[in-house]
């Protein structure tokens, strides 16, 4: 075999424009609570409570309200645009939700307990939400939505009034943009789902559907996945630097602060 046509070893490197480094900077410094804020009302257990009293079953609400963005599509393209579950574990909550309401409903029902779980756990005073939400929305409105399909859905959505539930819409709407660029990310790199969700959710692997490997996460994947960290705070960098440095910092500030105002 020829140099030529050897195999690489290689990693993939981004040949992208370089982004200013304090918005790359930025993307890794918001990257907790931007994360973090969606995660508590896709979690919350009040949620899944009301939603079963509505036919949805086990994880079903959380792929038919996430997901409905999508549409009505084939389980197929919920599992490759969601990235990091288990095939069975997306089909079956897909095709049971498809019985209870249509596509749309399921995501803009989502979005609803979204904005009430917003005012339930955040205090009305002692945040900025509404300075949040405008500096959020102008990422939002300005970023490419290729490769990032329940990102584009979701800003598509009507958005509620209130300034905790505008400025928690608008971090979802970010959440899904960074998990977008990160799933792309680490395709590229190379880390099997199974070992992305070991690596970064280990105590959640189990409720969706994962079954521990017999061999954890080596070094190559735990260096594969850090490597698509960095490219993930390269590329939602990008996203974000639409605002100026001074911008940044009371993005990511007021985003720390929504975060910790959480009960």
């Amino acid at each position: 075999m020829s140099d030529a046509t050897k195999p690489s070893d290689a990693r993939p490197s981004d040949t992208r424009p370089a982004v200013r480094p304090h918005a790359v900077d930025s993307a890794r410094r918001s990257a907790g609570a931007v994360g973090d804020v969606g995660a508590r009302f896709m979690l919350d257990m009040d949620m899944y409570g009301e939603a079963a009293t509505l036919g949805y079953s086990g994880l079903a609400f959380y792929f038919a309200g996430r997901g409905g963005v999508l549409g009505d599509v084939d389980h197929t393209v919920v599992y490759e645009t969601f990235a990091f579950f288990p095939a069975e574990t997306v089909r079956t909550a897909w095709e049971s939700s498809a019985t209870v309401e249509d596509r749309a409903a399921s995501a803009q029902r989502f979005a609803a307990y979204a904005a009430s779980w917003a005012g339930a756990h955040l205090p009305a005073e002692g945040v900025d939400y509404r300075r949040l939400a405008e500096l959020a929305g102008r990422v939002i409105d300005a970023a490419d939505p290729a490769g990032a399909a329940v990102f584009a859905g979701w800003r598509d959505l009507d958005e509620p009034t209130g300034d905790r539930e505008l400025a928690v819409h608008r971090m979802n709407a970010l959440r899904e943009l960074r998990g977008a660029r990160h799933a792309a990310a680490v395709r590229e790199v190379g880390v099997a789902p199974v070992d992305a969700f070991f690596i970064r959710s280990p105590a959640m692997a189990g409720i969706f559907g994962w079954v521990e490997p017999e061999e954890p996460p080596g070094d190559q994947a735990r260096a594969d996945w850090q490597r698509a960290e960095d490219l993930t705070d390269q590329r939602f960098g990008a996203d974000l630097a639409v605002l100026d440095d001074s911008e940044l910092d009371e993005l990511c500030e007021l985003a720390d602060a929504l975060q910790a105002a959480i009960t």
